[in-house]
C-alpha cells in the first residue's frame, strides 16, 4: 500500500519537527542529521530553511514563547494606538503570564536555561518582553520598578521551573513515598542533629510535595512584594 507524501519541507515543518523531537528525547538528542531522518530528507535540505543548529534552536525557543499568555496592555497610550485591550488589573495579568509560562516550560522542559540566553530572539519572544514591560509601565510602575518586576517574576518561574525538571518526583503521592522511605534510612543520631530537616522530611511523608501549590504560594508573595514598588 503507497505511503501518504509527507508534507512539503518548510521552515515551519523544520522548526515544529525539532520541538517534538526535543520534547520527546531532549536537546541531546537533536542533531541536522537525525531531525533530517526523521523528516525524511537529506541533511542539506535543512540548511534552505536554518542556517545552522543554533538558528534552529532560536526558532524552537521561539514556538516556546508564542505558547505564553501576554498579559494585555492598557493605558492611554494602548488606546491612542487602537490597541487597548479589556483593563485586567496588573497582578492578575502577570498571574496568568507566569502559570502560562511554567506551563510551557512544563511541556518543553528542554527549553529551561534558554528562554533569556537567544542572541536573535524571534518575534513571539520580542512580543511577550514587550507585552510584559507595557503591562507594567501602563499600570504606573517606573522603568526601573518594571525592570525590578520582571527580572524577580521570571526568576521565579525559571528557578521553579529547573527545580520541577531535575527533582525525582511528578505528584505529590510520588514525593511523599520517597520521603517515607528516607525518613526509615535516618540514622538516630542524625535526627537528633538536624530536627528541622527531619521534620520536613516527616510532612512530606505525610502530606506530600504539590508543585502547584508550591508555585502558587510563591508566586502570590512575589506579586505581594512588587505592588511595594507600584507609586
Amino acid at each position: 500500500m503507497p505511503q501518504p507524501p509527507r508534507p512539503r519541507l518548510t521552515r515551519d515543518v523544520v522548526l515544529a519537527g525539532a520541538l517534538a523531537r526535543a520534547d520527546a528525547a531532549g536537546l541531546d538528542a537533536l542533531s541536522m542529521r537525525a531531525l533530517a531522518a526523521e523528516l525524511g530528507v537529506v541533511p542539506m535540505a535543512l540548511y534552505k530553511h536554518v542556517a545552522n543548529k543554533d538558528e534552529l534552536i532560536d526558532g524552537m525557543v521561539d514556538l516556546v514563547w508564542a505558547e505564553v499568555e501576554p498579559p494585555a496592555i492598557g493605558g492611554a497610550a494602548a488606546e491612542a494606538r487602537g490597541t487597548a485591550a479589556p483593563a485586567v488589573p496588573w497582578h492578575e495579568a502577570m498571574r496568568a503570564r507566569a502559570v502560562s509560562l511554567r506551563a510551557a516550560l512544563r511541556r518543553h522542559p528542554w527549553a529551561v536555561g534558554l528562554m533569556e540566553s537567544r542572541m536573535r530572539p524571534g518575534l513571539a519572544n520580542l512580543a511577550a518582553h514587550n507585552a510584559m514591560m507595557g503591562c507594567l509601565r501602563e499600570a504606573g510602575f517606573s522603568f526601573r520598578g518594571t525592570v525590578h518586576a520582571t527580572s524577580v517574576l521570571d526568576a521565579y518561574v525559571y528557578g521553579f521551573a529547573l527545580q520541577e525538571k531535575t527533582l525525582p518526583f511528578d505528584t505529590p503521592e510520588e514525593s511523599g513515598e520517597a520521603a517515607a522511605a528516607k525518613r526509615e534510612t535516618v540514622p538516630p543520631e542524625v535526627a537528633l542533629r538536624f530536627p528541622y530537616l527531619l521534620e520536613v522530611v516527616a510532612e512530606l511523608a505525610r502530606e506530600g510535595y504539590d508543585y502547584d501549590e508550591e508555585f502558587a504560594t510563591g508566586l502570590d508573595l512575589i506579586l505581594q512584594g512588587i505592588e511595594r514598588l507600584q507609586p
